[in-house]
């Protein structure tokens, strides 16, 4: 009795081994929406994450264009001035770095400013109006414009700060 008892439950197991053998669908159906839930959230951080870290490049180079747009008011106005206030030329050229792109939080900080200067290897050197370069040339009118964009992340990063601040400058020469 106990030898038939062992041959009927090895015919059945051998029977499920050859069924789940021969009709593979039965063991792996879900596997499919397995590996989907568990491969779909990382690559959604990461996309959310590329995409965030991407409008803050995208900020940065808002914050320098609006700092060249300024500059670039200084060079088209540049014969005006002279018959303007120096209080309504920086606040054009203010307008003009403020008015140069979509991003509102951006500020011509600090404020425009004009000096005399002569140029050197490193940069303007600055000096007094109607000075003589070491070229033997008359120091140049030039106008500074910076600006400022402050970009908070979308999402919190555990080594990058939340804020970041952006700051451009450019300078000009208008005579």
């Amino acid at each position: 009795m106990q030898n038939l008892f062992i041959k009927k439950t090895t015919a059945a197991m051998w029977h499920t081994l050859r069924r789940f053998a021969g009709n593979r669908a039965d063991g792996v159906s879900g596997v499919a929406a397995v590996e989907f839930a568990i491969v779909v959230p990382p690559l959604l951080l990461m996309m959310v994450c590329t995409a965030d870290l991407g409008f803050g490049m995208y900020r940065k180079l808002q914050v320098q264009n609006a700092a060249q747009a300024g500059a670039e008011y200084a060079i088209a106005h540049g014969y005006q001035f002279s018959s303007m206030s120096s209080t309504a030329v920086l606040t054009n050229i203010t307008t003009a770095v403020t008015g140069a792109t979509a991003f509102l939080n951006i500020a011509a900080t600090p404020a425009p400013s004009q000096f005399y200067g002569c140029p050197s290897t490193n940069g303007v050197t600055a000096v007094n109006s109607g000075s003589t370069c070491s070229d033997g040339s008359v120091a140049g009118t030039y106008f500074t414009v910076s600006a400022k964009g402050t970009y908070t992340t979308l999402v919190t990063y555990p080594v990058l700060p939340d804020t970041f601040i952006f700051a451009s400058q450019s300078t000009v020469r208008i005579q």
